[in-house]
Formats: structure tokens, C-alpha cells, sequence
């Protein structure tokens, strides 16, 4: 994760098992933030992490400053409260691998500054991923 005050950790969700991002991004975007040398966190799939409680989770909902490449906001803030971890709506940005080009992904994770856009409000039943989105949680 990043170890410069201030500077966003990057988490990167590879999408494995639910395999609802466009295979050439998401392996674009993983190629791109190897060579940048950046430091960032790679997971294989955020959905599996979430169905397990994984604590790391947390670790990573209270590391501070965090973009997530990932899917939907939506689904990315519910995945995490699912596994009590709460993310910090001010300080978390999520890239959506599924509607973005691979260099405007990577644009928006280079971008040393967050911009946050996960949904307020309370994570409730009703902000889980509907039939209409089935790709967003395994």
C-alpha cells in the first residue's frame, strides 16, 4: 500500500471468479500499475474476500486514503460493509474497471488526489446488488 502521507493506497480486484470486467482492461490495468512502480494491493477477486469476512478487509477500509479498480461504487461500498468494513466515504474513490478504458483507469489511479464518489448513506438490504446487476457480487 502506499507509504507516502496523504497518497491514496491502490487496491486492485482482479475480478476472478465473477469475471464481469472487460478481460482486456482489467489485465491492461494490472500491467500498467506493475510497470509503474507504484506501490499497490492486488486481490483476487473482492466478492470472495467479502463472502469470507476476509480481515484484511478491514485493514484496507482503515489504511487511510484508498482508490479501489474494481466495478460499481455501489457494490464495491456494499462488499465491504458485508464484511465490517466500514470504507471512509471522504477518502475512497472507486475506478469502475467496467465502464472505463483501461488508460482512463489508470489515469484515475495515478491521480494523487481522491475523488470520492461511493454513495452516502447507510449500507442497508436495500443498496445490495440487484438481478438486474448479477455480475456484481459471486
Amino acid at each position: 500500500m502506499s507509504d507516502v502521507p496523504n497518497k491514496p493506497a491502490i487496491l486492485y480486484c482482479h475480478c476472478q471468479y465473477a469475471q464481469v470486467l472487460p478481460k482486456d482492461v482489467k489485465q491492461a490495468v494490472l500491467q500498467k500499475l506493475c510497470e509503474s512502480g507504484q506501490p499497490f494491493e492486488a486481490v483476487p477477486d473482492l466478492c470472495e474476500l467479502s463472502a469470507r469476512r476476509d480481515a484484511s478487509l478491514v485493514r484496507l477500509a482503515a489504511a487511510g486514503p484508498l482508490k479501489i479498480a474494481a466495478c460499481f461504487p455501489r457494490a464495491v461500498k456494499w462488499l465491504f460493509a458485508a464484511a465490517n468494513a466500514q470504507l471512509e466515504i471522504e477518502q475512497t474513490e472507486i475506478v469502475n474497471l467496467r465502464n472505463l478504458t483501461a488508460d482512463d483507469a489508470c489515469a484515475a489511479l495515478f491521480e494523487p488526489t481522491v475523488t470520492p464518489n461511493l454513495p452516502a448513506g447507510k449500507v442497508t438490504q436495500a443498496d445490495a446488488p440487484t438481478a438486474e446487476e448479477p455480475s456484481t457480487v459471486s
